[in-house]
């Protein structure tokens, strides 16, 4: 997909907001029309907007409900449907989806806090993709995907063991100067 800067994408102090991950993974996305996306982690909603935009029917969901609110408003502003729900990973999402998007929070941190869960990974970084991948198969369709984003800061070793069992594809990448930003397609 290509990121559209001209998008209304309104803000609140408490909501994650769009930065270079979340442009790396709009970039990173080759989504088609009537495809069946759920994003966990949705934040500001610019990339579940993206996907909407691009024809595919989208689910949002995100742990945070200032961050809810802010993506249903940012969806109306930007005319486009969303169905937006308060969840953690999949507790209250229903139905099967073609890919399911995360741009987790993977920074190795252990913060406290409502904003700090939208980069606070724990110690090792992989944050909720454990329970994001364990879920999966329950969510997805046949063939589908989960695509992330993941960061050079976060405890490689913990990440391969846990990602050896799945088709892993790199479909995007982002060298910053402190650490390297890396979108993976997840297959079942």
């Amino acid at each position: 997909m290509e990121y559209d800067p001209e998008l209304i994408i309104g803000k609140d102090p408490d909501v994650y907001p769009p930065s270079e991950d979340s442009i790396l993974f709009i970039e990173s996305l080759d989504v088609r029309e009537g495809e069946r996306v759920l994003e966990i982690g949705c934040g500001s909603g610019v990339v579940s907007i993206h996907c909407a935009k691009n024809g595919c029917i989208v689910t949002s969901g995100d742990i945070n409900p200032k961050a809810v609110e802010l993506t249903r408003r940012n969806a109306e502003a930007n005319d486009v449907l969303l169905d937006v729900v308060e969840t953690d990973v999949y507790s209250n999402v229903s139905g099967r989806f073609d890919t399911i998007l995360f741009n987790l929070p993977y920074l190795p941190v252990d913060e406290e806090g409502l904003l700090a869960r939208s980069w606070s990974g724990g110690p090792d970084g992989l944050g909720p993709l454990p329970e994001l991948l364990e879920g999966a198969h329950e969510h997805l369709n046949e063939n589908g995907r989960v695509v992330v984003v993941i960061s050079s800061l976060m405890d490689t070793q913990a990440l391969w063991d846990l990602l050896d069992n799945y088709d892993i594809k790199t479909i995007g990448e982002l060298k910053l100067f402190f650490e390297k930003l890396s979108v993976l397609e997840i297959r079942m």
